[in-house]
């Protein structure tokens, strides 16, 4: 029990770290704030894929209009707390891309394996979140209709996977590289 307690208070020190280290720099900033909107805009186009590709192929810069639009509609469709997870996960996504950016910079020589260790989990996450808009663009329209609590659930669980790997990884600036991890992942 008390080997539990240390874990799981271990994995939230951890978390913390993970959630802090965008604010160790201005840079760092810049760039969770770019990843963290980019991933908002894609969420919430996903959610009406046809509306948004008629909105943008008519003319690219009614971007703005098509997401305000569109937060609208997933306001009213999925309430406050589907918004809420959205912002939530477009926050944690921002988090976990400038640490992910971070870990390849620290990697003095980013091959492909390292960067094949880091780009799968971030799609495996996000589309646990937007799962309703990837159902919807790939035509899978009745199963967003069989979805309880208007893909809520979907999004909880993208933000609990998020979390939980933000939370091992913590800190990129204190992660270790174990030797035989070394050779495997092209880190001398």
């Amino acid at each position: 029990m008390n080997d539990y307690r240390t874990a799981v208070g271990d994995w939230f020190r951890r978390f913390r770290r993970a959630l802090a280290y965008p604010l160790t720099s201005n840079a760092r900033l810049l760039t969770a704030a770019v990843a963290t909107g980019a991933t908002y805009v894609v969420l919430v186009l996903s959610t009406f894929p046809q509306f948004s590709l008629q909105i943008l192929s008519n003319s690219p810069s009614r971007l703005v209009y098509a997401v305000v639009a569109l937060t609208r509609e997933s306001y009213l469709s999925a309430g406050g707390v589907g918004i809420g997870l959205l912002v939530a996960y477009a926050l944690l996504t921002g988090i976990a891309v400038t640490n992910a950016v971070a870990l390849v910079r620290r990697a003095r020589r980013a091959s492909v394996k390292t960067l094949a260790g880091v780009v799968p989990g971030l799609l495996a996450a996000g589309c646990a979140t937007c799962g309703a808009g990837v159902l919807g663009a790939l035509g899978f329209v009745g199963a967003m209709a069989v979805l309880p609590f208007d893909g809520n659930l979907l999004r909880v669980g993208g933000i609990l996977l998020l979390a939980f790997f933000l939370g091992r990884a913590g800190d990129p600036r204190t992660c270790s590289i174990s030797s035989t991890a070394r050779g495997e992942a092209g880190v001398e």
